[in-house]
């Protein structure tokens, strides 16, 4: 079995080597684990792949550029179905944000649940166990809130953290949902597209589940590029969408 680490990346150079180190640990203190980075550069502005290309040292590590700045759907997408095709059947997929904010060492508990019968399994900050640091308590109130709603309206066994894009993939799994639906997963932007993966994942039969997730804002070098208010309306839109269709 092969582990996918899928990394989009938009101007991370400070927090790129840190995540590499993490990356490196985890796959030289873990028996027999194969793992591969792919990086997806957004048209960075900085020296993003110059560093990743220096501290990918011991990595099987794979860069792919965006000429210009797609936006993180498209970035992600593309990392996301570039890993996807390249893995066997029973091989992961892990997706986790370039910014140091995710531990590494979470990836350890999402393949075990994954060998353990779950098809996708989310790193979430709201599971028995979960820690978060530095996230502005604003942003803390509306993410629950948007949890609360999710669950209400579109309830998945397993799951409370719909928009968390730290996540490990059955590759056969996402394969199918490739296959089915091609280019309809770009119809969302930014952070909603998480939100699309895991309605239609649900819609296709995936056994969910989570495990409790370390989040670290405050190790991340360099302001958020998040902005809220348009993620909560293209988000909710998404949600809609996929609750109403057929």
């Amino acid at each position: 079995m092969k582990i996918f680490v899928v990394l989009p990346a938009y101007n991370e150079a400070e927090n790129i080597a840190p995540i590499f180190e993490g990356l490196r640990r985890i796959a030289r203190d873990t028996y027999n684990l194969e793992l591969a980075v792919v990086l997806v550069d957004d048209g960075s502005t900085d020296d993003t792949v110059e560093v990743a290309s220096r501290s990918g040292n011991g990595l099987a590590l794979e860069i792919l550029r965006n000429e210009s700045n797609l936006g993180l759907a498209a970035t992600f997408i593309r990392g996301l179905e570039h890993a996807t095709r390249s893995a066997g059947e029973d091989d992961i997929v892990v997706c986790m944000d370039a910014d140091n904010t995710h531990v590494p060492g979470s990836v350890l508990s999402m393949m075990r649940n994954i060998a353990e019968g779950r098809d996708v399994v989310i790193a979430s900050r709201y599971q028995p166990g979960s820690v978060t640091r530095g996230v502005p308590p604003v942003r803390r109130v509306l993410s629950r809130g948007m949890s609360l709603l999710f669950r209400t309206a579109f309830p998945i066994p397993g799951v409370r953290d719909y928009s968390c894009g730290y996540r490990a993939y059955r590759a056969s799994i996402l394969k199918q949902l490739f296959d089915r639906e091609g280019d309809v997963l770009l119809a969302s932007d930014g952070f909603s597209c998480m939100v699309r993966i895991l309605l239609k994942l649900h819609k296709q039969g995936a056994i969910c589940g989570e495990v409790p997730m370390v989040l670290r804002y405050d190790e991340k070098a360099g302001a958020s590029k998040m902005a809220v208010g348009r993620t909560v309306v293209r988000t909710l839109a998404v949600l809609l969408s996929e609750r109403f269709s057929a």
